[in-house]
């Protein structure tokens, strides 16, 4: 008969068991490094922590762009809000005046004897109800039967605005919606982080920031706020005198923080900057990264000017402006001010040329 006893376990010991110990630490750090309340293992180098940095980056940096992208939704939304309420109450001002008017013609009838029925169903009527039963309209003629069809017309333009009224704050409430939804995912990304920058000396982590939004292998470039001078267009190589402002107005925010969101004038996120920089120079950028890349002509890595748009990973999350020389000026992440650095640095993923 098959034997139903337990196996016996052999304990682990020497090798093996440190193996399975450093086997464990590692998964543990995978399940934690990118919580919200993990912490790195002490024990990954700097490089280790640079590439979780780097990708918690990137994922903040993609939910800003759907934050900045919310957030103009919202903007428009709450504009049309406003207007469209304005646009409702001057309709409602002169609603209510046709209403005084058929009000008067009324008073009059009643003084001669009796109201026609048009004018009590006028009167008494939601714009709703009155203008299924209107039809009664093609019985009057003279001032009453005009006083009643621009009394219709109104009804008919008040319930308008105000079903669009209500579309629109249906859009502004999601809107809404989602913009706190992109600030948490945002907030959790960097909190993550910042939990694994804290295992670092204050050495390493100049080093990771000083390190660009590219991988641990990029080289280091230094920020370059001591050379935060003012820069003429007229001193810039570019294609256009628009490009040359654009390319001047990124090198006086060198130094500037990167702040999520921001579109300055003393902090910037990566869109926010190249948006400020065109419009400088004249040119209306939208808000996104993803939006961004769709102006103006595209053009290939090897054609590149200075003023372009150059624009990195799959997902369209970074973009900064390009320079020349290989080199751009962007506002990389928390922590790493506006600065110069190589295109390389980061995946390529398109550049367009604003006109």
């Amino acid at each position: 008969m098959a034997s139903h006893r337990k196996p016996k376990q052999r304990s682990l010991t020497g090798t093996t068991a440190r193996t399975a110990a450093t086997l464990a630490m590692a998964g543990a750090a995978s399940v934690t490094a990118f919580g919200e309340t993990g912490h790195a293992d002490p024990q990954l180098s700097a490089n280790e922590v640079k590439t979780q940095v780097d990708a918690l980056y990137q994922q903040a940096e993609q939910a800003t762009e759907q934050y900045n992208g919310a957030k103009e939704a919202a903007d428009t939304a709450r504009a049309d809000v406003t207007r469209l309420q304005d646009e409702m109450a001057r309709k409602t001002a002169r609603l209510n005046t046709t209403r005084d008017e058929i009000g008067s013609i009324a008073a009059a009838q009643y003084r001669s004897g009796g109201i026609d029925p048009s004018m009590q169903l006028a009167l008494d009527s939601t714009p709703d109800t009155y203008l299924e039963r209107a039809g009664i309209l093609s019985q009057v003629t003279g001032r009453q039967a005009q006083a009643l069809r621009t009394l219709g017309e109104q009804q008919q333009a008040v319930k308008q605005t105000h079903d669009a009224a209500d579309a629109k704050l249906a859009t502004l409430r999601d809107a809404q919606t989602k913009l706190a939804e992109h600030k948490r995912t945002i907030e959790t990304k960097l909190h993550a982080a910042q939990a694994l920058l804290d295992r670092l000396t204050a050495a390493q982590h100049a080093a990771v920031n000083n390190s660009g939004h590219g991988s641990a292998s990029a080289p280091a470039h230094a920020d370059r706020s001591a050379d935060r001078v003012p820069i003429a267009p007229g001193d810039i190589k570019a294609p256009s005198v628009r490009a040359a402002q654009a390319v001047a107005f990124a090198y006086g925010a060198l130094g500037l923080p990167y702040v999520w969101g921001a579109t300055g004038p003393s902090a910037y996120d990566c869109s926010g900057l190249t948006q400020a920089a065109w419009k400088a120079a004249g040119v209306s950028l939208p808000r996104t990264t993803y939006t961004q890349i769709n102006v103006g002509q595209r053009v290939s890595e090897s054609q590149l000017q200075p003023g372009d748009l150059v624009f990195f990973y799959s997902g369209i999350s970074h973009v900064g402006l390009y320079i020349g020389n290989g080199q751009m000026i962007h506002a990389p992440h928390p922590g790493a001010p506006v600065r110069i650095a190589p295109v390389n640095e980061m995946p390529f993923a398109g550049a367009s040329r604003p006109s």
